[in-house]
């Protein structure tokens, strides 16, 4: 901001106040000269608009956003550059955020955080059908005005963001909200719209609870139990939620995003569902619910038997009678808790008892490409079986049948059959990489093609898995044709690989993929850049048993050594004392009286003595030096 006036963008956007600041800009309040009406204008880090790469999709990701015209999605009207500085105008929302609702108020009533999260679920449909992931859905990214509206800002600078960084770590850091990351995100998957229903899975949890389901001392740990933990239960955490609400949010936190809503709008629709009664809080504190069925009780007194009974044979008959009555009750209950679950499609996932199992709903693949329906049903833990069919309906390599039907519920891993159509052209050749070998043999045998496989060892990928294939996938290939798949031994020893210097996420998912648990602990280093491994415990190249704990030590920055008192020392040995513990000195004189005691000596230092600082941190001295009176006719007090 200029000390002469205040700034003006393009001659048309003056800037007031920095009223938020964020990861990768800053934002103020300002006005369009132009409209005459009030705007925000979020100004990039000059690490971004030093970026031509980054500027680029930086613009073309504005544009996107700009044709974002939803009641929900704050706009953006304009994007420009100042000499230099990249900048894009929105509107300008009244309100707080989210994030500052959540930290003044903590949690949120849960009808009140269904309708935001119903709100913010609008927002993302609409951005989806037009193509645009957010990609950082969070508390801090939502607005909420004063009359309630909310809305969702920052559609597409991340996107733009992702493509200049797309690792999660770079020089060590996190990239983006670790608190918010789907799981994808966190490993450097690709993602889709559901990455973002995650997210607001997340945001729906933390307004319910209070806090967010995952927590933890570093972003790489955050990030890491969002791959690797389940969230908590809300109810059992203490937060007093409706179970159907508690089953919306922990479908969105499903880790697999095939568990996941489908769509925005399928959530939205189970979140207005349970706004318009869907649910039934009594029901949860163990109080009957108006709509349930009731069975009458006996009245007191009536004799349902002969008038000469004696009271035990009454009471026998009041006992028995009423544990008729409980018996139905329950198995009514039982039923409708079924009938509910099953209506908000929800199977279970992660998120039933160990001794459950959890029914798998069969995805639609009719006129799908055989690629793209094969990795649906792995995605669904489903395998699958395929035929070759002459079908002159449909494409060749396109799925024109299936068994079990679209929508059946059947258990993990068992089979889907598939008739491919032939086509009447060449075939081309499946993608099989990641599959088991058995599974990628089966396939490539059916559509007649001869399969060879050649065992390699690898670090990483597990035993029995297909690494490489020749020829490449997509390639047409003829009925009889050779195939050789490359498959994964393992590792050739139970060893711990060297992870030294790798950033710690990356790290932590190769032992997790070794099928050992990673724990982490920070120490500081005087080689090693914060953020990255500085060894791990047991050792590189030491035999670790399957199941066992690896840690991982992450370096925090420099070491912090504590600063020597040197007042009162000669200057060359004060110099000597710091440098000797590696840190640098930075030497300021101070003029003394003549025959001063501390001439040559050390007066102040800063930082001050006992001080624990940074290796290689400034120490300035302050040295005295006594005023030359040479020539002059005084008598030194000394003799």
């Amino acid at each position: 901001m200029s000390t002469l006036g205040p700034t003006v963008f393009n001659q048309r956007y003056e800037l007031h106040r920095q009223i938020a600041r964020g990861g990768m800009a800053d934002v103020y309040l300002a006005r369009d000269l132009l409209l005459d009406r009030p705007v925000a204008v979020k100004v990039l880090f000059d690490e971004f608009s030093g970026d031509s790469s980054f500027v680029e999709r930086f613009r073309r990701e504005a544009q996107a956003a700009a044709n974002l015209n939803h009641p929900n999605i704050v706009s953006v009207y304009d994007w420009g550059e100042e000499q230099g500085t990249y900048f894009i105008v929105m509107e300008y929302v009244e309100g707080r955020s989210l994030a500052e609702m959540l930290r003044t108020e903590g949690g949120i009533h849960p009808d009140r955080a269904a309708d935001i999260a119903a709100d913010i679920a609008a927002a993302l449909a609409f951005a989806h059908r037009n193509g645009l992931v957010h990609r950082d859905v969070k508390p801090g990214n939502v607005l909420v005005a004063p009359n309630g509206q909310v809305k969702v800002a920052d559609f597409g600078i991340a996107t733009a963001l992702v493509g200049t960084r797309n690792d999660l770590t770079q020089a060590g850091s996190v990239m983006g909200t670790a608190t918010y990351f789907s799981p994808e995100q966190a490993q450097g998957r690709p993602v889709d719209p559901r990455s973002d229903l995650y997210s607001l899975g997340v945001v729906l949890y933390e307004m319910l609870l209070g806090r967010p389901p995952f927590t933890g001392e570093t972003p790489v740990a955050i990030a890491y139990r969002h791959v690797q933990d389940s969230p908590q239960s809300l109810r059992a955490a203490g937060a007093a939620v409706a179970e159907s609400l508690e089953a919306i949010t922990l479908k969105l936190l499903a880790k697999n995003p095939v568990n996941r809503y489908p769509t925005a709008e399928d959530l939205r629709g189970d979140l207005r569902r349970y706004r318009e009664g869907a649910h039934d809080l009594r029901a949860n504190q163990g109080i009957p619910s108006p709509t349930s069925p009731t069975v009458p009780l006996p009245a007191p007194g009536v004799d349902f038997g002969k008038g000469t009974r004696h009271r035990r044979d009454d009471g026998l008959r009041r006992t028995a009678l009423f544990t008729v009555v409980l018996v139905g009750l329950l198995v009514v209950f039982g039923y409708l808790v079924l009938e509910f679950f099953d209506t908000l499609g929800v199977d279970g996932g992660d998120d039933l008892a160990p001794t459950e199992v959890a029914l798998v709903e069969v995805p639609t693949l009719i006129g799908r490409p055989v690629d793209q329906a094969r990795a649906t049903l792995r995605d669904a833990r489903l395998s699958v079986q395929m035929d070759y069919e002459a079908n002159s309906d449909y494409p060749e390599n396109t799925v024109f049948g299936q068994e079990p039907r679209a929508g059946t519920k059947i258990e993990p891993a068992e089979t889907v059959r598939l008739w491919v159509s032939q086509g009447t052209g060449p075939m081309v050749l499946l993608d099989v990489l990641g599959d088991q070998a058995a599974d990628a043999t089966r396939d490539l045998q059916a559509m007649g093609l001869k399969v060879e496989t050649v065992g390699q060892e690898h670090p990483v990928v597990s035993d029995g898995e297909v690494i490489d294939q020749s020829p490449d996938p997509g390639v047409e290939v003829a009925v009889g044709a050779r195939v050789i798949l490359f498959v994964s031994t393992g590792p050739a020893v139970e060893e711990v690989p060297d992870l030294s210097n790798r950033p710690a996420l990356d790290a932590m998912n190769i032992v997790s993929k070794l099928g050992w648990q990673a724990s982490t602990m920070e120490e500081r280093s005087r080689t090693v850049p914060i953020g990255q491994v500085v060894r791990t415990e047991p050792p590189a190249h030491s035999e670790l048993a399957p199941g066992s704990t690896l840690l991982i030590v992450v370096s925090s920055g420099l070491p912090l050594v504590s600063v020597p008192p040197v007042e009162g020392m000669r200057e060359s040995t004060a110099v000597l004392a710091l440098e000797s513990i590696d840190l640098a000195v930075n030497v300021r004189y101070e003029t003394l009286p003549a025959f001063s005691p501390n001439d040559g000596r050390v007066i102040s230092q800063s930082p001050v003595a006992d001080l624990e600082i940074d290796l290689g941190t400034t120490v300035t001295i302050v040295v005295g030096q006594a005023e030359d009176l040479e020539g002059a006719d005084i008598e030194d007090p000394s003799g």
